[in-house]
């Protein structure tokens, strides 16, 4: 009996020794095996990379829409710049030449090139501007052209690709009334402010720095003060769609009217400022009297006072104004419509004409001894 208990115990020491023996093995053989080996379904685990922080959590309690307007002024304020002007003067008794500030404004990286859009009324008759970019470092600028019928200029700065970042440009086609905007900007030269709104009407009409007709302008009801001129007017996606250029106030802070220049019109006019310094707007080869002298003597329309020689508007056949013979003003030919376009004004052949380019043919509808005439005139290039 004692010798088949000994003989029991030994088999039951000898099987476990065997079991713990195998379970090693399997172990150090799993553990051998290439990353990836083994059954398809097990986990694997994740790597992390140590160089990749990971973005601030916002305080609690915050909404959806808070924390979209929060993410959109954070990826958007890189973009946006703070523009100050000063002009040189002389004083009066030492006669030394100062430096004085004139102004300040916003404006906003358009490439890597350096170059910052902003308005034109905003460096116009600046002797010199810096930029503020948002991460507080400040550069000179030089003007690269100017469109002071379209309140646009454009500056450039010497600045590394490293620290510009361009603002995404959208298209102002297809806005409606009643969605959000949001504008960012310098306003009173408090850097980085950002204001919201909604569109509150669209096709608005104000005069650019020159007296020309800006045509579909958005007006808005998010706060545009003093120094938000040449800021961006942003859609709920962070996207371009205006630069915010005027108030409607009688007292010269926001009074819920705000003004901006349509992206399409932006996008159409930088390429030409960046190019030829001014809008690239093809011409008749004619000269206009002034819309000054147009309301003084009650015509309507755009009167021809000269025609350049050798002109397709000479070989069509246009006549200019001129003296006869006993010293009177003989009327030229007064221009009525291009292509079926009204126009009324010089004005309006400024915005008709940047519809085409050089090299097209147009229906010159116009006015001569009260008979209404009309010919064909091809589009020259701008001088």
């Amino acid at each position: 009996m004692k010798y088949i208990r000994f003989l029991l115990w030994a088999v039951l020491l000898g099987a476990g020794f065997l079991a713990g023996t195998a379970w090693q093995t399997h172990s150090q053989s799993n553990s051998s095996r290439p990353p990836g080996a083994g059954e398809e379904n097990a986990p694997r685990p994740i790597q992390v990379q140590s160089n990749i922080e990971e973005p601030p959590s916002m305080p609690p309690g915050l909404t959806e829409q808070e924390k979209a307007t929060i993410h959109l002024f954070e990826n958007a304020a890189p973009s946006v710049a703070y523009i100050t002007t000063s002009t040189l003067q002389r004083d009066f008794w030492t006669r030394n030449v100062m430096e004085i500030p004139s102004g300040s404004g916003s404006g906003f990286v358009w490439d890597k090139k350096g170059h910052i859009i902003t308005n034109y009324h905003v460096i116009k008759d600046a002797s010199r501007a810096q930029v503020t970019l948002a991460d507080q470092s400040t550069w000179d600028a030089t003007l690269v052209g100017g469109a002071p019928e379209k309140d646009l200029a454009v500056l450039k700065i010497e600045a590394p690709a490293s620290v510009l970042k361009p603002i995404p440009v959208g298209s102002s086609d297809h806005l409606m009334v009643g969605q959000s905007v949001f504008a960012i900007g310098n306003p009173f030269g408090l850097d980085q402010s950002l204001t919201t709104g909604i569109i509150s009407a669209l096709g608005r009409e104000i005069n650019g720095s020159d007296g020309t007709p800006i045509r579909d302008v958005i007006q808005t009801d998010a706060a545009i003060n003093p120094g938000n001129s040449g800021g961006p007017l942003l859609n709920s996606s962070g996207s371009l769609i205006g630069v915010n250029a005027a108030i409607y106030s009688p007292s010269g802070a926001s009074a819920g009217i705000g003004f901006s220049i349509p992206a399409d019109v932006v996008k159409w006019v930088v390429p030409d400022l960046i190019q030829y310094g001014k809008i690239n707007r093809p011409s008749l080869g004619v000269e206009f009297a002034s819309q000054q002298w147009m309301k003084r003597y009650g015509l309507e329309g755009a009167l021809i006072v000269s025609v350049e020689k050798g002109s397709s508007a000479e070989k069509a056949g246009l006549r200019p104004t001129y003296r006869n013979r006993n010293g009177r003003i003989a009327l030229g030919d007064i221009i009525k419509g291009i292509d079926g376009n009204r126009v009324e004004a010089v004005s309006d052949m400024k915005l008709i004409l940047e519809k085409y380019k050089a090299g097209d043919v147009v229906k010159v509808r116009f006015l001569r001894e009260d008979k209404e005439l009309e010919v064909a005139v091809k589009l020259e290039a701008p001088e």
